[in-house]
């Protein structure tokens, strides 16, 4: 048999859209999967919803206090029996052949310890690159929805506001770690969440980073890349 798969998915709020994302993950062709649900704090509680699909046994659901997303991801985990895990965004709608194609990798080279894959924002492609511990430096290209070792996954660090991702794929580079990309777009982003607040990447640089409708977005930005930045000690810009 497969290994088993645990899909964790931390939900705030948003139900409509949290219901297409879990029942994305129930119709994965991939079979041997546990789905853990963490509710962080939403209001109503999402057990108050009668999701078509509340019943699958599969799912596990559990609730905290609002703590963030760093902190439920890290709740599900501990809650996982797998020796895979996924941190299955709950906006996000996956190709039924995602945890197959990824875990394949996983099985057939030992020495990768996590898989990700390109995405599509709306009609969009988001395409990521091949692994380079060089390039992450510079920047993230990873999304959090990757499947990942669970023997080497280091947990998130809950202190971050911003950047979450890209600090758990560093962290895991400085410890050895290795990731692939799968070359496909193997899931879509159906909501635009924070994505209202990204900005065009001109609007970080001189004079387009003093705009007043801008500085302020830019200003949250640059202080939260300090804080990755510090803790990596990664080089810093000019």
């Amino acid at each position: 048999m497969n290994k088993l798969i645990s899909i964790i998915i931390p939900v705030y709020n948003r139900a409509e859209i949290f219901e297409k994302s879990l029942l994305s993950a129930t119709k994965q062709n991939y079979e041997n999967t546990e789905i853990i649900v963490v509710d962080d704090g939403s209001t109503p509680p999402i057990f108050n919803f009668q999701f078509s699909i509340f019943n699958n046994p599969k799912i596990r659901w559990y609730r905290e206090e609002n703590k963030g997303a760093p902190a439920a991801r890290n709740r599900g985990f501990t809650e996982s029996k797998g020796e895979y895990v996924i941190f299955w965004d709950a906006d996000i709608e996956a190709d039924k052949n995602m945890l197959t194609k990824m875990s394949e990798i996983l099985e057939s080279q030992k020495d990768v310890c996590f898989v990700y894959s390109s995405f599509n924002l709306g009609k969009k492609k988001m395409l990521a690159q091949e692994f380079s511990p060089i390039q992450l430096q510079k920047n993230n290209f990873i999304h959090t929805s990757s499947l990942i070792r669970k023997k080497d996954f280091p947990m998130f660090d809950e202190k971050l506001k911003r950047f979450q991702d890209w600090d758990l794929w560093l962290t895991m580079v400085e410890q050895g770690k290795k990731g692939y990309w799968l070359d496909e777009c193997l899931f879509t982003i159906i909501s635009n969440g924070g994505i209202s607040d990204w900005l065009p990447k001109f609007a970080y640089k001189k004079p387009w980073s003093y705009l007043p409708w801008w500085k302020g977005k830019v200003g949250k930005y640059k202080k939260a890349k300090e804080i990755i930045t510090e803790k990596h000690n990664l080089k810093k810009e000019a």
